[in-house]
């Protein structure tokens, strides 16, 4: 597929899980209608984001992947649509309960699970409460409009993980976020470093990449509270932001890309050729200097 139009929405979430996969469904037919064949909704759109606090009510939400409705429903639409659609859902897998994302194609197959790997812990953001380390690893997928690799939020700041689904061959970096607001520092605001960690995996890695992020103010049970920030982007194989959405607004944004050229230009600079495995031990380690147990 020589060129792929990606398209991301951006919406608030309310208490009402119907409502809120209503929303994501008409903003994902609207990027359809704008020629979008690689649609991106953000993370776990299906409820507000009941990671701001530790209740364990909310372990209710958790479903499987097996007979999941809100996962049927968007394969059936992204079957319809004729367009690739990664959804973003609360597993429940036994006793375990993951942060994970099932990768739709666009003939409505689910071509496999990614949960997510990095779970963050901190006030306002309380996922390790909920969510056990993914263990898939990092995944690939051959989809309809080529090789896309998918992270979910957290995933974003580590470089590795971008670099990892480069090298299984990636075309397109993918993540599905909910960040806004940090409660124990209500003047601070990440949204330009969120952006540009990202923009720099894309410059890296030679390829195009994209996040999809909510909006509005949401409290939990408890009184938490977090302003997400939106503010959801495309940006192109050099990092370069191409289209833009508002901190406080709904959104679809598109983007077409000729996939041929930018392939043709990462395997002219040779960053993957000119790298040396041989002095990265060091990557494997948390302090930089031990050798890590390898069993």
């Amino acid at each position: 597929m020589k060129h792929v139009t990606l398209g991301i929405t951006q919406f608030a979430c309310s208490a009402d899980a119907a409502s809120n996969c209503d929303r994501a469904e008409k903003l994902a037919r609207a990027a359809a209608a704008k020629g979008a064949q690689v649609i991106l909704i953000q993370e776990l759109f299906q409820t507000p984001y009941f990671c701001s606090e530790e209740d364990p009510r909310y372990f209710d939400l958790a479903q499987p992947l097996e007979g999941n409705r809100v996962v049927a429903r968007f394969s059936a639409l992204a079957r319809e649509l004729g367009a690739v659609i990664p959804v973003s859902f609360f597993e429940r897998a036994g006793t375990a309960h993951y942060n994970s994302l099932a990768m739709v194609d666009a003939d409505g197959k689910v071509l496999g699970l990614y949960r997510k790997s990095h779970i963050p812990d901190g006030v306002g953001y309380e996922e390790k409460y909920y969510f056990s380390p993914g263990d898939t690893g990092f995944q690939v997928w051959d989809t309809a409009f080529g090789r896309i690799g998918v992270g979910v939020c957290w995933d974003q700041w580590f470089p590795e993980c971008a670099r990892i689904m480069a090298l299984k061959g990636a075309e397109m970096l993918l993540y599905p976020t909910a960040i806004g607001s940090e409660p124990p520092s209500p003047g601070y605001d990440s949204m330009r470093h969120w952006q540009n960690t990202m923009r720099g995996h894309a410059a890296a890695n030679l390829m195009p990449l994209a996040a999809a992020n909510r909006i509005g103010v949401e409290r939990g049970l408890g009184g938490t509270q977090i302003d997400f920030y939106g503010s959801s982007f495309i940006s192109d194989q050099t990092g370069e932001m191409l289209a833009e959405a508002p901190r406080d607004a709904e959104c679809v944004l598109t983007h077409s890309f000729d996939m041929q050229a930018i392939r043709d230009m990462r395997r002219s600079w040779g960053l993957f050729r000119d790298r040396r495995t041989d002095l990265y031990g060091p990557i494997l380690t948390l302090d930089g200097k031990t050798k890590p147990y390898m069993g």
